[in-house]
């Protein structure tokens, strides 16, 4: 009976010496750090940063050297004709560096003391494409390279060959050749266009008749970038590039090329193309003619 008494006691240390061994498993478990922790997805990866909306009913941006007034309604998503008339901007709609962008309506005649949005840049319209484009000169700061003289008329350029293209119904075509690698979505968190695959240096064209109201590097996560003025209703943006072949205020025809491919502002060879109407970014995938 002593034997069998010892016996049990040895197995009860030993069943209590195991659930010691497993009970302190688990702590070293539970605090073993990151380690241990669930992996995040990273969801962005491989597309532009989306640009940040900032609050409009309150506050304002304060214009930075090379800012015109399309860019700026295009970081923001305002209609650039709204922000123009928010702020008592006429044309030809010159802005200049330390200049202050409202975007909260205030009452007639007074305007306070502005809350500034330090955010330097964050990176979205057919005629109904077809119709003549009326030339105007894209809204510039004084440091802009665009000449700040509003009496000066657009950029001059020799003519332009310009191959026959294909246009959809609405007037739109292909900004590029290459594979869908991204889609819209209508998230505003998401990717406010397309993206096109392609080779470096390759040939990105204009989608629609217009002018260039803005060439530059000022709009994080769009690169090097190109924003076409089509009409009073339409614009489009064309990001990432490699170079930039037009300037601000030049008039460019649909199929014409502006830039080359490239990874600027994005993680690989490939064109970001937005298409935004009255501020707001639209699917290009309605615009654009089928392949």
């Amino acid at each position: 009976m002593r034997v069998t008494s010892i016996s049990l006691q040895n197995r009860v240390v030993g069943a209590g010496g195991l659930c010691a061994v497993v009970f302190t498993a688990l702590l070293a478990g539970c605090s073993s750090g990151p380690s241990g922790g669930v992996q995040v997805d990273d969801r962005t990866h491989g597309r532009p940063n989306a640009p940040v909306r900032q609050p409009v009913t309150k506050g304002g941006y304060v214009v930075q050297r090379g800012d015109t007034l399309y860019s700026i309604a295009f970081r923001f998503g305002w209609d650039w004709k709204e922000l123009a008339r928010r702020n008592d901007i006429v044309p030809p709609y010159v802005i200049r560096p330390g200049q202050s962008i409202r975007f909260e309506s205030s009452a007639r005649g007074t305007v306070g003391p502005t809350p500034v949005v330090t955010q330097t840049a964050t990176i979205s319209p057919p005629l109904v494409i077809g119709q003549p484009t009326q030339a105007s000169k894209p809204p510039v700061t004084g440091q802009s390279s665009t000449p700040a003289a509003s009496s000066k008329p657009p950029v001059a350029t020799a003519p332009v060959s310009v191959p026959a293209v294909t246009r959809s119904e609405k007037g739109w075509t292909w900004p590029a050749a290459g594979p869908l690698v991204g889609r819209f979505s209508s998230n505003g968190s998401l990717n406010k266009g397309i993206d096109i695959g392609g080779e470096l240096g390759q040939p990105v064209l204009a989608a629609s008749d217009g002018t260039v109201v803005y060439a530059g590097s000022g709009l994080r996560g769009y690169g090097e970038l190109v924003i076409i003025k089509h009409s009073d209703t339409y614009v489009s943006a064309y990001g990432h590039n490699r170079r930039l072949l037009v300037k601000e205020g030049q008039q460019v025809k649909a199929g014409q090329t502006i830039a080359e491919m490239g990874s600027t502002g994005t993680d690989r060879v490939k064109l970001h193309f937005e298409i935004r109407r009255q501020g707001k970014p639209v699917d290009p995938m309605q615009y654009l003619p089928g392949r």
